[in-house]
């Protein structure tokens, strides 16, 4: 890419999150690990040269660089719904397409895992670095996402060095662990059954397997959903139906469908624990909304319990969850409007540099012109470099503009004090 065509570039990204879509519609857009190169091979042959494709549990996301943002989210929106196979009707209403400052502000946001579906997660991080390497690899990433990706990282890190948010998902975690441990003692002999996976998912299974947890299973209505995610968590996958055995032969559910019902009713565990001999069943739904009726833990042997619950029991409430959350939107801002000004400046520097040409020529001409008379070449100078900008104000004024307008024009050209008439 030219220098010319990469200064032109604006920032756009693409997507749909666990706010803006519902599960089925994500689990379609799914793009597996070993299929991302292909799908950026398909977002180059449409006319995008800079961009990193983030695909999870909770999020598909294209976050890109290109000189039309309105072109390159019609690039990309059909590309997603050509892999998906989903009709653009489908997808409407269900996608968001931001642009310049509101996609800097994404990129960012989800950088430092305040987009994410539990504020914080630690794991988002690690994803987004992934995907930049995936496109730095494939020579797709390009100078303007370089410099957008090493500005988002640098907020992110500050972000987990100013505040306390990432270290809450994990403090969550060891509260569903300290709770297994109560309900159903050693962890070791346990069988747990993961529904869906996420970031959340993700944490808990780690924060279980060091407390000794080994038998795990991971079902999910998309049979490639449960695969890529039994590989991310070294484990077997499995159908979701049957789904009263599944719950049967489990001692933890972890649910993190988000599928905006309830994937598992007041029946279904009634039935389970009927099977199980009304030996207890843990269950955390990690889902917002929940994927568990809450009526769930009023059976004997259920005991059910949610993000909020675990946060209570880890003695961390939202309020002080919410803090950190603020005091890391006001590190994002901060560095957003740096990144934005930065940007702006060296965009201003060609502009300068031309017209510092531009006076440099008329200087040498004022001095040939003058014979060498100090007086007349910068009398020369001066006439012939106010000539066009006084050309131009005469018209500006003559189509309608207003003096108050040109003045302020001129005083913050030539910084003025503003006496001068």
């Amino acid at each position: 890419m030219s220098d010319a065509s990469a200064s032109a570039a604006r920032y756009v990204v693409v997507g749909a999150n666990h706010r803006s879509s519902g599960m089925a519609l994500r689990d379609r857009l799914f793009i597996e690990e070993r299929a991302l190169p292909a799908f950026i091979e398909s977002l180059r042959a449409g006319g995008l040269r800079q961009g990193i494709v983030l695909s999870t549990c909770d999020r598909i996301e294209v976050q890109a660089a290109h000189p039309d943002p309105a072109r390159a989210a019609r690039i990309i929106l059909d590309l997603l719904a050509a892999h998906g196979a989903v009709a653009a009707g489908e997808m409407e209403g269900q996608t968001y397409t931001l642009a310049d400052e509101e996609a800097v502000r994404q990129v960012f946001a989800v950088a430092g895992s305040l987009d994410s579906l539990v504020v914080g997660e630690p794991e988002v991080l690690g994803q987004v670095k992934d995907a930049y390497a995936l496109a730095r690899e494939l020579g797709f990433a390009g100078p303007e996402m370089d410099a957008l990706m090493q500005a988002a990282l640098a907020a992110a890190k500050r972000i987990r060095s100013e505040t306390d948010i990432g270290r809450r998902p994990v403090s969550i975690a060891a509260a569903a662990v300290e709770v297994a441990r109560e309900i159903l003692g050693d962890l070791a002999p346990r069988a747990a059954l993961v529904l869906g996976g996420g970031d959340m998912g993700e944490i808990m299974v780690r924060e279980m397997r060091a407390a000794g947890l080994k038998a795990l299973t991971v079902a999910h209505p998309e049979p490639k959903r449960a695969e890529a995610w039994a590989r991310a968590f070294g484990c077997h996958a499995a159908a979701l139906e049957p789904l009263v055995e599944r719950l049967a032969g489990a001692d933890v559910v972890l649910a993190s469908l988000g599928a905006r019902r309830h994937a598992i009713g007041v029946e279904a565990v009634r039935e389970a624990l009927r099977l199980r001999r009304r030996r207890p069943i843990f269950l955390v739904d990690a889902a917002v909304p929940g994927d568990i009726e809450p009526a769930v833990n009023d059976l004997d042997g259920a005991f059910l319990y949610t993000l909020d619950d675990l946060e209570r029991v880890a003695m961390r409430g939202r309020a002080g969850r919410e803090l950190d959350a603020d005091h890391a939107r006001r590190v994002l801002e901060d560095e957003v409007g740096a990144f934005l000004k930065a940007r702006a400046e060296r965009a201003a520097v060609p502009a300068l540099a031309h017209l510092r040409r531009v006076f440099e020529d008329a200087r040498a001409q004022a001095l040939a012109d003058s014979g060498g008379a100090a007086a007349k070449a910068t009398r020369l100078l001066v006439n012939r470099l106010l000539h066009d900008p006084s050309e131009v104000l005469r018209a500006i004024a003559a189509e309608g503009g207003t003096q108050e307008e040109t003045e302020m024009l001129l005083r913050r050209l030539f910084r003025l004090s503003g006496e001068e008439k």
